[in-house]
C-alpha cells in the first residue's frame, strides 16, 4: 500500500509539472523502498546532498553534449546515458527530468524493482529462529546491491530504447529500398536518404553507449569504483575496528597484540581481496549481459548500412547501364547524321546551279548517282557500326 501511495503521489506531481511545462530542473528522488518525490533542486542544492562536484553535474546537464558516460565516485555513480540522467547512490537515486515520455517508463521500473523482496508472510513465523538467520544469511550474500539494481533498470531501459528504435527503423527502411530497387524515383531516393540519416544518428547514438560499456568491462578497476556498498562497507569496518576499545592500550601490551593485529589484518585482506574479486566478476556479468544487447543492436544497424550499400551499388550500376545505353544511342545517332551529311553533300554538290554538258546529254545519270549514294553511306554507317562494336563500345 505504501509503494501504491507513493507512485500515486509521484502521478499527480509529474501530471502538475506537465500541464506547468517545468521540466529545466525538475529531478526525481527515488529512495531503497521505490518511494519517490519530485524536487526543484539546483547544482549546488544537488551537491549539498550528493558528494560529487560540479563538473560530473555539467555531464548530466541536458544543455551541453556530452558522450555517455558511467562515472564511479566515491560515495555516487554518475550516469549519463542517452535520456537518463541519475545520480546513484548507497540507498538512493536521482534522476532528471521525470516528466519527459522517455523517462517516465525508467521511473515506474525503478518504483517497482528497487525495493527488496519480501518474504512469504505468515508461513515465516513457523520456521525454527536458526533457518531464519541461515536464509538471512544467505540474502545478505546473494542480495544485489542498490546501486546495481538502479544501474540494471538504467542499461535495461537503454538497451531496450535503442533496440525497439533500431526495430522500428528495420520496419521502415527495408520495404523502401526494396521499392527503390524496383523503381528509381525522386520520391523514393528522398525516402532512402531519409533512412540513411536516421540509422546514421542512431548508430551513433549505440556505439556511444557500447564504447562506454567496453571501456567499463576492460578495466577491473572502473568497475570496482561502481560498488558503493562494497566501499561504503569497507570504510565502515574500518572506522569501528580502529574505534574498538582494544586499541587502548598499555605499554606491556602492544608486542603481543601488535602480532594478533598483523594476522588479523593478513586475513582481514584476503576475504577483502576475494569478496572484491567475486563482486567485480558479478558486476562484469551483469555488465557482459547488455553489452551482449548492445552489440546485437549495433550488429542489426550494421545489417541495415550493408544491404543500403549494397541498394546503392545496384542502383549506380542501374544508372551506369542506362548511361551506357544512351552513349550507344548516342554513338548510332551520330553515325547516322555523318552518313545523311555525305549523302547531303553530294545531293548539294549536284544541286548547284551551273551549266553541265552531261546534265542535256547524260540525264539517265541521276538514278545512278542516287543510289551509289545511298549505297556508300549506308556502307559508311555498317563500317562505324562494325568498328564500335570491334573495339567494345557497344554491345554486341
Amino acid at each position: 500500500m505504501a509503494e501504491e501511495d507513493g507512485s500515486s503521489i509521484v502521478e499527480t506531481q509529474m501530471s502538475s509539472l506537465k500541464k506547468k511545462g517545468v521540466i529545466a530542473r525538475n529531478w526525481i528522488l527515488l529512495n531503497s523502498r521505490g518511494e519517490g518525490i519530485i524536487m526543484d533542486l539546483d547544482k549546488f542544492s544537488i551537491m549539498r546532498r550528493v558528494p560529487i562536484n560540479a563538473r560530473d553535474l555539467r555531464i548530466l546537464d541536458p544543455l551541453l553534449s556530452y558522450p555517455s558516460a558511467i562515472l564511479g565516485r566515491e560515495k555516487a555513480i554518475v550516469l549519463n546515458l542517452e535520456h537518463i540522467k541519475a545520480i546513484i547512490t548507497t540507498d538512493e537515486v536521482l534522476l532528471r527530468d521525470p516528466v519527459d515520455e522517455n523517462v517516465i517508463p525508467i521511473v515506474e521500473e525503478l518504483q517497482r524493482r528497487l525495493p527488496l523482496a519480501i518474504g512469504n508472510g505468515e508461513g515465516e513465523e513457523e520456521e525454527l529462529p536458526e533457518t531464519r538467520n541461515s536464509e538471512v544469511e544467505t540474502d545478505e550474500e546473494t542480495e544485489f546491491p542498490f546501486e546495481f539494481r538502479a544501474l540494471e533498470v538504467a542499461l535495461e531501459g537503454i538497451c531496450s530504447s535503442l533496440d525497439a528504435q533500431t526495430r522500428e527503423l528495420e520496419i521502415v527502411a527495408y520495404p523502401a529500398l526494396d521499392e527503390l530497387t524496383a523503381k528509381i524515383s525522386s520520391r523514393n531516393l528522398d525516402r532512402v536518404r531519409k533512412t540513411k540519416s536516421a540509422m546514421t544518428r542512431l548508430t551513433s547514438r549505440v556505439q556511444k553507449v557500447r564504447d562506454e560499456l567496453e571501456q567499463l568491462l576492460d578495466d577491473d578497476d572502473d568497475m570496482a569504483d561502481l560498488y558503493l556498498s562494497r566501499k561504503s562497507a569497507t570504510s565502515a569496518s574500518f572506522s569501528g575496528y580502529f574505534g574498538h576499545p582494544r586499541w587502548q592500550l598499555t605499554g606491556d601490551e602492544s608486542p603481543i597484540i601488535d602480532s594478533k593485529i598483523s594476522r588479523s589484518s593478513s586475513m582481514t585482506s584476503a576475504v577483502t581481496t576475494t569478496h572484491e574479486e567475486n563482486n567485480v566478476e558479478e558486476l562484469e556479468m551483469l555488465l557482459e549481459a547488455y553489452f551482449m544487447q548492445i552489440e546485437s543492436t549495433m550488429n542489426k544497424l550494421t545489417t541495415l548500412r550493408e544491404y543500403i550499400d549494397d541498394t546503392e551499388d545496384y542502383i549506380n550500376i542501374q544508372l551506369d547501364n542506362h548511361r551506357n545505353q544512351l552513349i550507344q544511342l548516342e554513338l548510332f545517332l551520330s553515325s547516322g547524321t555523318v552518313c545523311l551529311s555525305v549523302y547531303s553533300l553530294v545531293a548539294a554538290i549536284f544541286g548547284m546551279n551551273i551549266p553541265y554538258p552531261w546534265r542535256e546529254n547524260h540525264g539517265y545519270l541521276f538514278k545512278w548517282v542516287v543510289m551509289l549514294t545511298a549505297l556508300a553511306c549506308g556502307s559508311l554507317f555498317l563500317s562505324i557500326i562494325s568498328y564500335a562494336r570491334h573495339k567494345g563500345l557497344i554491345g554486341s
